[in-house]
Parts: C-alpha cells; sequence; structure tokens
C-alpha cells in the first residue's frame, strides 16, 4: 500500500499585521492632527479675568431665558429698551453698556441685541457673567 503525503503548502501571507500598523498610524495622525480650520493671520481670543471691579455707571440690559429684557431693573420691550438706550447714549457718548444675561440664554439669540446696542453707538459692551457657585 502506497500512501502518499499530502503536499506541504506555504502557509498565506498574513495581513492582520499590515492592518494593525495602518489603524496605528490613523490613530497617531488623529491625536496629532489639527481638525479646524486656522486663519490666516494671528487671532488671539479675548481672555476672562475676575477680581476687577465694573465701572460705576452706564446702563445694565438684562436677559432672560424666554427672551424677557430689563434695563436698569425695569422691565420692557426691545423696541422701547433700544429706544431709552439711543437717548442715553445721544446724551452721554460713552456709556458703559452691560448686557447681564441668564446661563441659559442662547448666544444666537443675544448677539443681535448686542448688534442692535453696536449700532445705536455703544463703544464699550460688556457681557457680565458669573462664576458658578460651587
Amino acid at each position: 500500500m502506497k500512501l502518499s503525503r499530502p503536499q506541504r503548502r506555504t502557509p498565506p501571507e498574513t495581513i492582520i499585521a499590515l492592518i494593525d500598523v495602518v489603524f496605528f498610524l490613523l490613530v497617531f495622525f488623529m491625536l496629532i492632527g489639527r481638525m479646524d480650520a486656522t486663519a490666516p493671520f494671528e487671532v488671539r481670543p479675548a481672555t476672562a479675568f475676575t477680581g476687577s471691579h465694573m465701572p460705576a455707571g452706564g446702563a445694565t440690559v438684562s436677559v432672560a431665558p424666554a427672551g424677557t429684557l430689563a434695563l436698569d431693573g425695569k422691565e420692557t420691550i426691545a423696541s422701547a429698551l433700544l429706544t431709552i438706550l439711543s437717548e442715553q447714549l445721544n446724551a452721554e457718548p460713552g456709556l458703559l453698556v452691560r448686557i447681564n444675561a441668564h446661563r441659559d440664554v442662547v448666544m444666537a439669540d443675544l448677539l443681535p441685541l448686542v448688534a442692535e446696542i453696536e449700532a445705536l453707538g455703544a463703544r464699550d459692551i460688556v457681557l457680565v457673567v458669573t462664576p458658578e457657585i460651587q
């Protein structure tokens, strides 16, 4: 009886090691790469600081989460607020305007108000922020 041995086949090359290397490179470049658009010029973002006192005087605009507005503690509507601010800015051109917005106010709702106040001629508009008490 003649038995033949099966022919030895060369083992197929595994691609697992190559896949591991590719994923390591992918993760590496994702970690070190910048995913945001860079400006073609230098941009220095605003810095926040605490401990300094707010200058006295000026006007304070308060904004509630529902969009309710108040000027110097008196609730008002947007058109009346802008009219009063316009008169105050005409009387005192360097008037400081503070905007004290509730933490739940969406910035997209606040920015048009800032633009309208700026269009009235306000040069100094300050957004008042209060750190969360822990």
